[in-house]
C-alpha cells in the first residue's frame, strides 16, 4: 500500500471490508479546539477517531509517547484492526498529525496505512459526503504487532547523536520556535534548538491546498537542510505528531526515513540539562 493517497481513491474504496479510515486529529495546546468534538460534527463516513493521547503510554507525563506494543495491540484490536486491514489516516487541518497514525502504524509493523493527501479540507472542498455523530462501534479484532525499534529514538539516543554528530537532527517546527524568536505553545517550555540541528517546518513539504508537494520538491527541500541519504536522519518537532509529516515527507521523495525522536522538544526544552542553541 502506498503511503500516501488521494481523495479520488478513498472515495473509491469506501465501504470494503478491509479499510479502515481514522480522523487523527490533534490540536495544539493553544488552538482551543477539540479534534474529537469536531469530528463528531463532521467526518468521512465510515470513519471512526484515532486519540493519540490513548494511543499512547499512560504512565508519563509527557504528550502521546508511544505505547507498548501489548497497549498498542490491545488498542488496535478493540479498533477493528488485524493484521489484514488497510487503515488511512486523515486530520481536520488538512495534514497536521495523520501522519503520527501512520508513522504510529509502521513503528509496529503494519505498512498496510497510509494518510490522506490534503486532509478533510481537501474532501470537503471536493463536495464529498460527510457523516455526523457517534459511529457504531467497531468489531473486535485481532493484531499482532511487530514493534521496529530502530524507528524510534528516546533521549539518551539524541544526546548521544547530538554530542557525535552521528546523526541528523530534522525539526519540523515553524523558523520562529527553532530560533526562539517565537514563544513555545506550552507555557514554560525553553526555545532554541538542540545544537547541529535543521529547520525544516513541516509546511515547507507542502503545497497551499495542504497536500504534499512533488518528491523532486522534497528532495531538493531536504537536500537544502543536508538531508540527502549521506547520513543517519532523526525527526523531531513539538511533541513527535509533525515530526512524522518529516518521516513520511522523506518515504515520498526516496530518501531513508530514519528514525522520530518521540519526546521531541517537550522533552528536550523542558529538562535544564540539554543543550540549547538558538
Amino acid at each position: 500500500m502506498e503511503p500516501l493517497v488521494s481523495t479520488d481513491w478513498l472515495a473509491a474504496e469506501l465501504g470494503k471490508p478491509d479499510l479502515v479510515v481514522f480522523d487523527a486529529t490533534k490540536y495544539l495546546p493553544n488552538e482551543n479546539r477539540d479534534g474529537a468534538a469536531e469530528f463528531l460534527a463532521a467526518h468521512i463516513p465510515g470513519a471512526r477517531y484515532f486519540d493519540i493521547d490513548v494511543v499512547a503510554d499512560q504512565d508519563t507525563d509527557l504528550p502521546h509517547m508511544v505505547p507498548t506494543p501489548g497497549r498498542f495491540a490491545k488498542l488496535m484490536g478493540a479498533m477493528g484492526i488485524s493484521n489484514a486491514s488497510r487503515v488511512v489516516f486523515y486530520d481536520q487541518k488538512g495534514l497536521a498529525s495523520a501522519a503520527r497514525g501512520w508513522w504510529l502504524m509502521g513503528l509496529f509493523g503494519h505498512d498496510k496505512a497510509a494518510v490522506l493527501d490534503g486532509g478533510l479540507p481537501k474532501w470537503k472542498a471536493e463536495g464529498r459526503p460527510l457523516a455526523d455523530g457517534q459511529p457504531a462501534p467497531a468489531a473486535p479484532a485481532s493484531f499482532r504487532p511487530d514493534f521496529r525499534a530502530a524507528r524510534l529514538r528516546g533521549i539518551g539516543d539524541v544526546l548521544n547523536d547530538v554530542a557525535a554528530r552521528s546523526a541528523l537532527i530534522l525539526d519540523a517546527r515553524a523558523a520562529g520556535r527553532f530560533n526562539a524568536t517565537a514563544p513555545e505553545p506550552r507555557p514554560g517550555m525553553r526555545g532554541g534548538h538542540m545544537p547541529g540541528a535543521a529547520n525544516v517546518p513541516y509546511t515547507d513539504l507542502l503545497n497551499p491546498d495542504m497536500t504534499f508537494r512533488a518528491p523532486a520538491e522534497l528532495r531538493a527541500r531536504f537536500a537544502a537542510a543536508g538531508a540527502d541519504g549521506s547520513r543517519p536522519v532523526v525527526t523531531s518537532c513539538g511533541t513527535g505528531v509533525t515530526a512524522a509529516i518529516l518521516t513520511l515527507g522523506l518515504r515520498l521523495a526516496g530518501l531513508p526515513e530514519g528514525a522520530l525522536y518521540d519526546g521531541s522538544w517537550t522533552e528536550w526544552g523542558g529538562r535544564p540539562d540539554t543543550p540549547i542553541e538558538s
